[in-house]
């Protein structure tokens, strides 16, 4: 299934993307694609449900964030070997991980708000990993059981803020808009195998990055495992698994995204997000 959400930010309902094209209203069956509603066995009862009997959505208006009432936005640092050449650093021996603040995740096509003080606005496309059933001190042969489905993020970042000065990647991850979300929240049975996903993205038609989940150095069970031995990981936690090579500091000379910019990016079978870049004004 493809789950979403659309509407007004903030105020958004769930939805599903039906086999004929159409997207469906999902509010008469849960609430909101968050926390209980993607537990393994409310997936299930989804699954089983007639979807072409759901009202049909008209007018679609906004996408929002394929998820509501992320409890964690956790991300993976380095996790492309030739991601970290660029940066100029060794490959990790483990999973470096950062979290970036819930309040920076917005809509698939929301614009991108460079914030105040910016001089390295940077883009990185990853595959978001949702968690569904709870998870803690899981086996990496058990993992994949507790993940919901997978999404596309941008995990926006400022280079300056994130490494220069105290040199916290917080700060740098966690602005107004710096994590677009979507458009959908794929379930795990269209997505076999996470480890075989092509990826891309571009700013103004120019293509800066493309891989395939495959250069992965810790895949998506890994990660889960890994996580889970330091943190509870709950329903509706998101994880950004890393983004290949090709941002804008690795170029020489390195690129910035700039005002009126236009992002576009996409993961194999999860979609593709359009973004326009704008000025943080006062």
């Amino acid at each position: 299934m493809r789950l979403l959400r659309y509407g007004v930010a903030g105020r958004e309902k769930p939805g599903v993307l039906a086999p004929d094209g159409t997207v469906r209203d999902l509010s008469v069956v849960i609430p909101d694609v968050a926390e209980e509603s993607l537990l393994p066995e409310a997936i299930e009862r989804l699954r089983k449900f007639e979807i072409g009997k759901l009202p049909r959505v008209n007018e679609l208006g906004r996408l929002g964030p394929c998820v509501g009432k992320v409890g964690k936005f956790i991300c993976i640092s380095l996790n492309y070997s030739d991601h970290a050449v660029e940066s100029g650093v060794a490959a990790p021996r483990e999973p470096i991980v950062f979290m970036k603040a819930t309040s920076a995740i917005c809509g698939p096509s929301d614009d991108v708000v460079i914030p105040l003080g910016s001089e390295k606005t940077d883009w990185e496309v990853e595959l978001g990993v949702v968690i569904g059933k709870p998870a803690k001190y899981v086996t990496q042969a058990d993992a994949l059981s507790h993940v919901a489905g997978y999404c596309v993020i941008n995990d926006l970042s400022e280079r300056a803020f994130q490494l220069e000065g105290t040199g916290q990647w917080v700060k740098g991850k966690s602005a107004d808009t710096f994590g677009p979300s979507g458009p959908w929240l794929v379930t795990t049975d269209e997505i076999p195998d996470p480890q075989n996903l092509a990826m891309w993205l571009e700013v103004d038609r120019h293509r800066y990055q493309e891989d395939s989940t495959r250069s992965m150095i810790f895949g998506v069970a890994c990660v889960v495992s890994y996580l889970s031995s330091f943190m509870s990981l709950q329903s509706g936690d998101i994880i950004s698994t890393g983004t290949p090579p090709g941002v804008g500091l690795g170029r020489k000379p390195p690129v910035i995204l700039r005002p009126g910019n236009s992002i576009h990016l996409g993961v194999q079978g999860l979609g593709d997000q359009r973004q326009k870049v704008i000025s943080k004004r006062l």
